[in-house]
């Protein structure tokens, strides 16, 4: 497992109006074998945080770290849309992941990430046949099949109805207990956060404005202990400081 370490990240951007800095002296650590929620309004750098995390983006300033294991960081992303091909079965669209390993270890590792998100039912379905909460799974899934060390979720809930969503937040905790890895989860959902990560993040105009240790066992529910009452603190003072913000 791997511990992310950025230190003062900056990304910069040219545009008409000139420089944008979505990121801006970023420093912030993601503990291994966790999950880390970041969350901020639209604009702040969640996604483009993301990016630079997966190595589709190059800083501009400032350093990210992975201090682990000794090789490189084995890196899967789930993302809004499962992005899923729909000319290929369930099964197919799972082993594009691993495509690249010996025929025998692609159906091994297909069929242990099928059964860890309990899709082995449906795994000659084609694409259009499956409800968006199994179609969400099989991208996770394929994320989960090459046994990434680091997880990356972009909005990967978002798209879900309320109770397809927490059917899958449940879901997402027993897989991430049986097999952790450090995941960085990018979410505009208080919620969200305080149900699935151990620490949060709040990003603002591209820095850290704060961060939350989130002490509750999983699973957790709304009815848990606690997490109602730190979800109403993290949604107040992100409300508060956005009014400063606009004065």
């Amino acid at each position: 497992m791997y511990t992310i370490t950025c230190e003062h990240l900056t990304k910069t951007f040219e545009s008409d109006r000139g420089p944008i800095s979505p990121i801006n002296d970023l420093s912030v650590i993601f503990e291994q074998g966790t999950i880390n929620a970041v969350i901020g309004q639209s604009g702040c750098g969640k996604t483009t945080l993301l990016r630079m995390l997966a190595g589709l983006d190059t800083p501009s300033g400032g350093t990210i770290r992975y201090q682990g294991e000794g090789h490189d960081p084995r890196i899967s992303i789930v993302f809004q849309e499962p992005r899923l091909f729909p000319w290929f079965t369930v099964r197919e669209n799972i082993r594009l992941s691993v495509r690249h390993l010996p025929q025998a270890e692609q159906d091994k590792m297909v069929n242990e990430a099928l059964a860890l998100v309990r899709l082995e039912h449906v795994a000659e379905a084609m694409p259009a046949e499956l409800s968006g909460g199994m179609a969400q799974r099989v991208g996770l899934a394929r994320a989960l099949c090459p046994k990434p060390d680091v997880l990356l979720l972009d909005e990967a809930f978002s798209a879900l109805d309320a109770l397809t969503r927490t059917r899958l937040y449940e879901e997402f905790m027993a897989i991430h207990a049986a097999v952790p890895m450090t995941t960085v989860l990018i979410t505009h959902d208080v919620t969200e956060a305080v149900l699935l990560a151990k620490k949060i993040y709040r990003l603002g105009t591209g820095c850290l404005e704060a961060e939350y240790a989130v002490p509750f066992a999983y699973p957790r529910r709304l009815s848990s202990p606690g997490v109602a009452q730190l979800s109403d603190e993290i949604f107040t003072a992100f409300i508060k400081d956005e009014r400063k913000t606009e004065k």
